[in-house]
């Protein structure tokens, strides 16, 4: 078994060496379905742009994710397909000007869009895409002002109430609906046929509900001082300043996909032109976004070069490379090159902090968040001791995420305390996900294993304590915890028990015991763990029916955590992972992180070779004898 788990993990260190780029990144893509690259098709038509070669690449890809029956899917296992990928997809096709009505693959996609009721049963962004391109009028009611936007932090509901996600997105969102604005160009396709009833509803029917939350809203800003028309004009100025202000480097958004795209028909609805540098560096932004999947080109929601970087460089060394081998010296000059020094959103609830996190993509400078923090600190430990520059950034991203440690205990992903309960009676398609950023089991469980791990801090200290009495309370019934950035309960449950076990919390405490006992009877008989991305839809276990490299690797990481000799359990998935390797298939392309339960699932090319490495790594570590 030892010279086999070797072998293993060496067949994965040659790929990754192979793979690494000559800045010392990695750069898998960051693939999230159709949907990018639909949305782009019809950025690049409405402005009427000069890319026609990478529309048909793009037209390409979509068709190649067309199901038999005309729909498209965002998982494998999704029933039936998506109502609104397929909407999407039917209306970039026909929008690209390289596919008719009349086509087979038309008419399929059109059937199955009125069978499940047309547009008017289409989701909050899919409803705002047509909105904006003039396929779907704008609804007379909406009850939020933009005036939401000039209310005071220390009102009970104020734009720094959600999160980050749903700032950046909210903010342009907020302008065209507060303008109503749509724009077609002369190309624009007709999708009036796709309207099963006159009545598309209406946001007064759904906001019913939320009416005492509303008159609050609606009492603050009746309490603004200032004329109606005045008051309207610096909202909307505060929108639109609050979008400039943010841009990265590359033109775009906070470096998404989303909000760049909305953001460039917001300054449109605003009398910018088409040819304003502003439109058209966000438009580079996103095209610089463009990769390689299978052949096809792909537009990523955003790119992942820190996370992957952060991830394979400490994997490999937990393999047993050594900080001095090239490719490691390599992806940590890169990674201290993306530390970021400005201060973000995020200093709004955490003011007494100074910057020192890193973010998500290559060009982010501005969004720092706590996992990618412990991710490149984690990879840059090996050169503490040793480098002057190195102390000072772990030092300072040490002191970030400590700081970033919410009020009940766990931590977030972006931002301190963002987890308004009053903004949760919105009801606002997933608004959980858009509106909020709160404590997580994956957060949680994966600081806590960093500061286990890599750090000296006392398993005493009060940060850890009540880390690890969240996660406790947190616990599912089944003794699982629902991981809110992976599928699903398998990511939240690798990630609480191997951070509760990190910082001391013995094997025969009854929460990582029931943990345990559920990971082991939701394995699968070829040793192997799956699980589908309904889990996330469903907010219960969903197995996949078919075992995944991550998900395996994630659960025998749990367990071997938790073990204290090679349980037959954990030889088995021992064996799965060494069987498989090299395995390529549906259940390697499976995502395996999300961004919006039902809207965006992520796969991560490069976990299959991240995770397998660091379960098999700990394994030979914990038990080298066997």
């Amino acid at each position: 078994m030892k010279n086999k788990i070797a072998g293993g993990m060496n067949r994965i260190i040659e790929i990754l060496r192979q793979y690494q780029s000559p800045n010392g990144s990695w750069e898998y893509p960051f693939e999230t379905g159709i949907s990018t690259d639909v949305y782009m098709i019809i950025l690049i038509k409405t402005l009427e742009l000069n890319e026609e070669n990478l529309v048909k690449l793009l037209v390409e890809r979509i068709l190649s994710k067309q199901e038999e029956n005309g729909s498209w899917k965002l998982f494998y296992d999704e029933e039936d397909g998506n109502l609104n990928s397929t909407v999407e997809a039917y209306y970039a096709l026909l929008y690209s000007g390289h596919f008719d009505k009349k086509d087979k693959r038309a008419l399929a996609a059109r059937t199955f869009i009125l069978s499940k009721g047309g547009l008017g049963n289409s989701q909050l962004f899919t409803r705002i895409l047509l909105n904006i391109t003039g396929q779907l009028p704008w609804q007379t009611f909406f009850p939020i002002p933009i005036e939401v936007i000039l209310l005071p932090q220390s009102f009970p509901v104020n734009f720094y109430s959600l999160s980050v996600f749903g700032r950046v997105n909210l903010a342009p969102i907020m302008i065209l609906l507060d303008r109503k604005f749509r724009v077609r160009s002369p190309n624009s396709p007709d999708l009036s046929d796709l309207i099963v009833r006159g009545e598309l509803g209406s946001w007064e029917d759904d906001f019913v509900s939320s009416r005492s939350l509303l008159n609050i809203i609606e009492q603050g800003v009746k309490g603004l001082v200032g004329l109606p028309e005045q008051l309207h004009m610096a909202a909307t100025e505060h929108a639109k300043q609050y979008m400039l202000d943010r841009i990265e480097p590359d033109g775009t958004l906070y470096s998404y996909f989303s909000s760049t795209f909305l953001m460039v028909f917001a300054l449109l609805s605003l009398g910018y032109s088409k040819t304003n540098p502003v439109i058209i560096n966000a438009f580079n932004g996103l095209k610089s976004m463009k990769c390689e999947i299978n052949g096809f080109t792909h537009i990523q929601y955003t790119t992942a070069s820190v996370w992957n970087t952060s991830l394979l460089s400490s994997a490999l060394q937990q393999a047993g490379l050594s900080p001095t081998d090239p490719m490691i010296k390599q992806a940590n000059k890169y990674l201290l090159q993306r530390q970021q020094y400005k201060y973000g959103d995020w200093v709004v609830h955490n003011q007494a902090s100074l910057p020192g996190g890193w973010g998500f993509s290559n060009v982010n400078t501005l969004n720092p968040d706590v996992d990618d923090t412990t991710a490149a600190l984690r990879s840059l430990a090996s050169r503490v001791p040793k480098s002057t520059s190195s102390r000072n950034a772990w030092n300072r991203g040490i002191q970030w995420v400590l700081s970033m440690q919410n009020s009940d205990g766990g931590w977030p992903a972006f931002e301190k305390n963002t987890n308004s309960r009053l903004l949760q009676l919105l009801p606002i398609e997933k608004g959980e996900f858009l509106l909020a950023d709160p404590s997580c089991a994956d957060l949680t469980g994966r600081t806590l294993e960093f500061l286990g791990v890599y750090t000296n801090l006392s398993k005493n200290h009060p940060a850890v304590q009540a880390a690890v009495k969240w996660l406790i309370n947190n616990q599912e019934k089944n003794g699982s915890w629902y991981g809110r950035w992976g599928i699903c309960y398998l990511y939240g449950a690798w990630s609480a028990l191997t951070g509760m076990r990190a910082v001391g919390v013995p094997s025969t405490n009854s929460s990582i015991k029931k943990g345990v006992k559920w990971l082991l009877e939701v394995q699968n008989n070829d040793g192997g763990w799956g699980e589908s991305c309904n889990s996330d839809l469903q907010k219960t276990y969903v197995p996949l029916k078919e075992s995944t490299l991550t998900h395996t690797a994630w659960a025998l990481d749990a367990l071997i955590s938790a073990a204290d000799r090679p349980t037959k359990e954990i030889q088995a998935g021992i064996n799965y992972l060494l069987e498989f390797l090299e395995k390529d298939d549906w259940t390697t392309d499976y995502p395996t992180g999300q961004g919006m339960a039902g809207g965006l699932y992520i796969h991560y090319h490069s976990y299959r070779y991240v995770f397998p490495l660091l379960a098999l790594a700990h394994y030979q570590r914990k038990f080298p004898e066997n």
